[in-house]
């Protein structure tokens, strides 16, 4: 599985990061979204999606590969 961001729709809202905070981190920047693992861990897919939908942008994407 793999997780990718899309950083021109990201709004720094926060949430994928309170929901999966092993899987998506916030820049120190600006807040915007950062993907601590783009390859999924196994035992971290249902939290990396759980976190992509969380997303009120659909800002993020979870694809099986």
């Amino acid at each position: 599985m793999k997780v990718r961001a899309d950083e021109n729709r990201c709004q720094g809202h926060g949430l994928c990061n309170m929901t999966a905070p092993d899987v998506f981190d916030l820049s120190d920047e600006d807040g915007h979204v950062v993907v601590r693992t783009p390859d999924v861990p196994p035992g971290l897919e249902d939290d990396a999606a759980r976190g992509a939908e969380a997303c009120p942008e659909l800002a993020l994407s979870v694809t099986d590969e």
